[in-house]
């Protein structure tokens, strides 16, 4: 790839072009002459191309305004006037991806494609969207916020809040890091936009006017505010003539410049101490959050940005680092705090550390030991070998091609975004070979890290230590605060004020349920989709008695290695322990060495080493369920054979004698499975709510469910004793050795040229490795019932669902079931439950592992209405007339799915282990082939066959204030009551 940019469209001029070889990229940089904006274009040789605009994006409150203008942009545009442009080129589209962010800095539109015609669609409605946006006042009362009398057309009844961003905000500030970093920003930068809750704080959405909203967009949505980034192989120059042609031509460069503004440094450190809600009825001591920050220098300096990341991982980089040592091994809290590490995504980058489950009364002492540590490594430095092996990881993230959850293009452009947004070079940024290439010349002097310490931390006044104690009323007070506001903006309501909010109900209902002439806009159609899926070469051979899988793909120098083993029989007890078992075993001592020798080990190895569980119920039969034990990592390919050799060790030695080690990851894992449900509440009540559906589901449930974190706070609890811990230990140790007696085969994935390397150092390693014998079959007992539930947690909104026993994917009626999910989505649930409902978003979709149909909602405020909305959505599919043309929406979101890319390694793991379990690639283009011919009469078909009420099992995840509230739901569901 030269260093030559491609031509340049008349109204753009090139302005640097560099190639990236560790990358395999070439960055060209383009400005538009009339407006100033930039263009950035990562040229690459990969058809999946991705396209972001982002808007420099700088509020001076917290009343969420660039989030409420990034939902209601998106909802109708002059060349696509109708009500919600954007998903309904969700189900228009093959996209890869598509979404838009808020940051604190930045808002951001991007999406992906492989078929160009659908980038061409997608890129036609984004830029309409964002340049041109309608910004109608009902969007602004349902994406934002409004208030409704809680019977829409009764002014006598009270006054609610309601609004999408609205209800996702309480779900947002119902997670503790959420409140913690937003809490601390406040602090750290009191004169500053990272100051305030770019999100929306929920007290403070309501002070937001359709006005305030209409002069944000006017002053930030301009041509000479925005960064385009693109990624792929179409030309710059097509792009460029597709944004003068659509955009640009119509603006001229504005002279105001938005930026950030540097924050006035602190003349001395603070201690700040805030409340947060905590309303569950468990005891409150030890609930402290103590969070120590400091504001470092510009993330825009790449040399400060490295120096920072360097610090920060030679502190905290794994649990042989010494600040990451204290704070897990502290008495003085529970685990680290959530909010560990460096920040580098704002201007000025945040480096923190601290404790959760802790007091305020220890905040002194966990300054004085944090800081002495940092003294420790100002005054003695760290071994050389620490720091190299902290290079190496920056080395290996450079190298390394992602794409396993956003696409590839888009996690470059986002690493890159930052920079941009603050008039700095996103290219250097990308492109660190060169910067790590001198860090690794001044680390050769000891005084090099003794300096970066007294530096950005010990001599830098700019710190805040934050006591975030909880308080059992907050939630409570806060609760009579919204009441008693809307009390008094009904009181002060003119009859004509009291009518119109009675209007408003009713013309957004009105609006809500509008037919639009969705004709307008572009979409891709079934003759679009692939004929077919391309599978992957790979090849099988034997290392000595080992089975060994193959596949060449294109890792930028990267290993990736697996060594995968059937699951025999398990008692349940070792089945309740597996998850912490997996979590555990690499983070635990190896044969003669300690925990912290084998962190050290691996971080000067591996990028990363993890293993897991995998279970599927089989093709054909969900009660059949196959098991599999994986051991994987990742390294550069020189320490292929480092590689290896680390795994079989942990393989054959790993060690659970460190009982204060698996005391101390026990709590950290508890930590963070109970912050996990605020942003992953849907999918742990369809984790309950199908937990009678097969052994499987009900094992999920058990293991990583609702049950599951229960049944670890009780575990957790158990090992502050003696007897406890040292139980504990001997039952890792015992399923450790039961599974090392298991058949191992591997998994080698590497480049073409490199393989032969990885061979070697398999064949090396393996020499000795005896072959095992596998006596037993893993095998769970059928289960197939009704269940319901309701938990009450720590949060303050609701999370809803309801399942249906169904068909394994092998059966004929399961691509039709797949194809419901969609359908009814499309059609029904996202109106229902988001639009009028105001959850955060809603949906269905059908499970063949476990042989199960799911509705769900995300951050609701309604239960009893939701769930019946589930219900109506099965009779509209019935008793309704519906088009072809929904059809093939749903259809296409299958293909879509089904089609979409991952990471070169991630798509041969994925291929791979679909293998394992009958999941070949002539199944997967069988069950494809059947989705493209599902009609509107199969959909009914299944509806009728498999959605019965009577067959309906039932989860809702509610505030744990609720109780009172859910009596009715419990009795009315036949729901069982649990307090997490």
């Amino acid at each position: 790839m030269s260093d030559s940019a491609g031509s340049a469209h008349p109204a753009f001029k090139s302005v640097r072009c560099e190639t990236i070889d560790s990358l395999n990229l070439r960055v060209e940089q383009y400005e538009h002459t009339a407006t100033g904006a930039m263009h950035y274009h990562l040229a690459a040789d990969n058809n999946e191309n991705v396209f972001l605009v982002a808007l420099r994006t700088v509020p001076q409150d917290s009343t969420g305004v660039a989030h409420i203008l990034e939902h209601t942009a998106l909802c109708g545009s002059e060349r696509y006037p109708v009500r919600d442009p954007f998903f309904m080129m969700l189900r228009r589209s093959l996209n890869t991806f598509m979404n838009a962010f808020t940051s604190s800095d930045w808002t951001a539109y991007p999406f992906a494609s492989q078929n160009r015609k659908d980038f061409n669609n997608l890129l036609a409605v984004y830029l309409d969207a964002v340049f041109f946006s309608r910004l109608d006042p009902l969007d602004f009362a349902q994406e934002g916020h409004r208030v409704e009398f809680s019977k829409a057309d009764d002014p006598n009844s009270d006054l609610v809040f309601k609004g999408v961003v609205f209800n996702e905000m309480k779900g947002a500030m119902s997670s503790i890091s959420s409140t913690l970093w937003n809490t601390l920003c406040s602090h750290l930068f009191p004169t500053s936009t990272y100051g305030y809750n770019s999100g929306g704080d929920p007290e403070h959405i309501p002070d937001l006017s359709y006005d305030d909203l209409l002069a944000f967009y006017r002053s930030h949505y301009h041509p000479s505010n925005a960064i385009f980034m693109t990624f792929g192989d179409i030309p710059a120059s097509e792009h460029h003539a597709v944004f003068q042609d659509n955009v640009l031509r119509r603006f001229q460069r504005l002279p105001e410049r938005i930026e950030v503004k540097p924050e006035q440094r602190l003349p001395q450190p603070r201690r700040v101490t805030e409340r947060y809600a905590l309303d569950d009825d468990t005891d409150r001591a030890n609930k402290t959050h103590i969070v120590i920050a400091w504001m470092l220098g510009e993330s825009t300096d790449l040399t400060q940005m490295l120096e920072a990341q360097l610090l920060s991982s030679v502190l905290m980089d794994n649990s042989a680092s010494p600040l990451q040592q204290l704070l897990e091994t502290s008495e003085l809290g529970r685990s680290p705090s959530p909010l560990c590490g460096l920040e580098d995504s704002m201007r000025e980058m945040v480096f923190a550390c601290g404790l959760e489950g802790s007091e305020a009364h220890h905040a002194q002492a966990l300054e004085e030991q944090v800081l002495a540590v940092v003294q420790d490594v100002a005054t003695r430095g760290v071994a050389h070998e620490r720091v190299e092996a902290v290079l190496h990881q920056l080395e290996l993230h450079q190298r390394e091609i992602s794409g396993d959850s956003y696409p590839y293009g888009l996690q470059l452009i986002l690493q890159g975004l930052g920079s941009a947004t603050h008039y700095s070079d996103p290219i250097d940024v990308l492109n660190m070979d060169p910067v790590i290439a001198d860090l690794r010349k001044k680390i050769a002097d000891p005084q090099y890290i003794k300096q970066l310490a007294r530096t950005l931390l010990l001599d830098n006044t700019h710190r805040v230590t934050l006591i975030m104690e909880p308080d059992a009323t907050l939630s409570q007070q806060r609760q009579q605060a919204e009441a008693a506001r809307l009390a008094a903006i009904k009181a002060s309501m003119s009859d004509a004020q009291r009518t119109a909010t009675v209007e408003l109900a009713a013309a957004l209902i009105a609006r809500q349920q509008q037919e639009d002439d969705e004709s307008i806009l572009p979409k891709v159609e079934l003759e679009d989709v692939a004929p077919q899926i391309p599978d992957l070469a790979f090849h099988e051979q034997r290392i000595g008695d080992h089975a060994v899988t193959r596949y060449v793909r294109g890792t930028n120098g990267l290993s990736y290695l697996q060594m995968v083993a059937p699951l025999p029989q398990l008692q349940p007890a070792e089945l309740q322990i597996m998850p912490l078992y997996s979590s555990v075993l690499t983070e635990m001592g190896v044969g003669p060495s300690s925990y912290l020798q084998v962190q050290e080990r691996q971080s000067a190895t591996v990028g990363s080493i993890n293993a897991f569980s995998s279970l599927r119920g089989a093709i054909d039969n969900e009660q059949d369920i196959r098991a599999y034990f994986a051991l994987s990592s990742k390294a550069l390919i020189r320490n292929a054979e480092p590689q290896a050799k680390l795994m079989l060790d942990v393989w054959n030695a790993a060690r659970f004698d460190e009982t204060g080690r698996l005391r101390e990851l026990t709590r950290q894992i508890l930590a963070r499975r109970e912050q996990s449900v605020s942003g992953n509440g849907h999918g742990l009540a369809m984790t309950a709510a199908c937990a009678g559906m097969s052994p499987l589901a009900r094992l999920s449930h058990q293991q990583s469910g609702l049950a599951g974190i229960a049944a670890l706070r009780e575990l957790a609890k158990s090992l502050d004793e003696p007897t406890g811990v040292d139980a504990f230990a001997a039952q890792l140790a015992q399923l450790h050795n039961t599974l090392a007696q298991s058949p191992m085969q591997l998994l080698a994935i590497t480049d073409e040229q490199q393989m032969p390397t990885l061979l070697a150092a398999l064949e090396a390693t393996l020499a000795d490795q005896p072959v095992r014998h596998q006596d037993s079959t893993f095998s769970l007992p059928p289960l197939r019932e009704r269940c319901g539930e309701l938990w009450l947690t720590n949060t303050q909104v609701n999370f809803c669902a309801r399942a249906y026993p169904t068909v394994p994917v092998q059966h004929p009626d399961a691509p039709a079931l797949t194809v419901l999910g969609g359908f009814l989505r499309n059609g029904y649930l996202h109106r229902c439950i988001r639009e009028q409902g105001g959850a955060y978003g809603g949906g269905a979709s059908q499970d063949p592992s476990i042989a199960a149909f799911r509705f769900y909602s995300y951050r609701d405020p309604r239960r009893e209405e939701t769930l019946a909305d589930f219900d109506a959505s099965i009779d509209w599919m019935l008793h309704t007339r519906h088009e072809a043309r929904a059809l093939e929406e749903a259809i296409l979101g299958v293909i879509g799915s089904m089609d979409k890319p991952s990471s070169p390694a991630g798509e041969a793991k994925q291929h791979f282990h679909n293998r394992l379990y009958g999941r070949t690639h002539a199944q997967r283009e069988h069950f494809r082939q059947q989705v493209l011919a599902v009609t509107l009469d199969d959909l009914r078909r299944v509806t009728q066959a498999y959605l019965q009420p009577e067959h309906a099992s039932t989860a809702v995840i509610a505030p744990s204030n609720a109780r009172d509230a859910v009596q009715d739901l419990l009795s009315e569901q036949a729901l069982s009551l649990h307090q997490l």
